[in-house]
C-alpha cells in the first residue's frame, strides 16, 4: 500500500522573523524617544521642534545607527547595543540640524 503522506523535504534557509508584537514597537518608540531628546540636549542652541518631530528623527536615527551597527557585525537592527546606540544618537543630532536648516530657511523667507 502507498502511502498518501507527502516525502519529508529539507525547508532550506530560513529567514530570522522580527518581533513585531506590541512591546517591541513601544520599546522602539521609547528609544526613539530618548535618541531624539538626548540629541536635542547635545545639539548646541535652541531647537524649534515638536515632540513629534523630537520622537521621528530619534526614531529616523535610530534606524541608522541599527542599520550601520548592523554592517559593521555587531548586532541586529532593532537590537540595543552600544555603537548602535552611539551612531543612533549621532545620526540625530545630524537630523536635527538639518530639520533646524530646512525650517529654518522657510522662517526666514516668510
Amino acid at each position: 500500500m502507498v502511502s498518501a503522506r507527502p516525502a519529508h523535504r529539507h525547508p532550506g534557509p530560513t529567514i530570522p522573523a522580527i518581533n513585531t508584537s506590541g512591546g517591541a514597537m513601544i520599546g522602539f518608540i521609547v528609544a526613539g524617544l530618548v535618541i531624539g531628546a538626548l540629541a536635542r540636549l547635545i545639539k548646541p542652541g535652541k531647537q524649534n521642534l515638536s515632540i513629534i518631530a523630537t520622537l521621528l528623527l530619534g526614531l529616523a536615527g535610530s534606524v541608522i545607527g541599527g542599520v550601520i551597527a548592523n554592517l559593521l557585525g555587531t548586532g541586529s537592527i532593532f537590537e540595543l547595543n552600544v555603537l548602535g546606540f552611539i551612531v543612533a544618537v549621532i545620526a540625530a543630532v545630524a537630523l536635527i540640524g538639518t530639520a533646524e536648516a530646512i525650517t529654518g530657511s522657510r522662517n526666514r523667507r516668510a
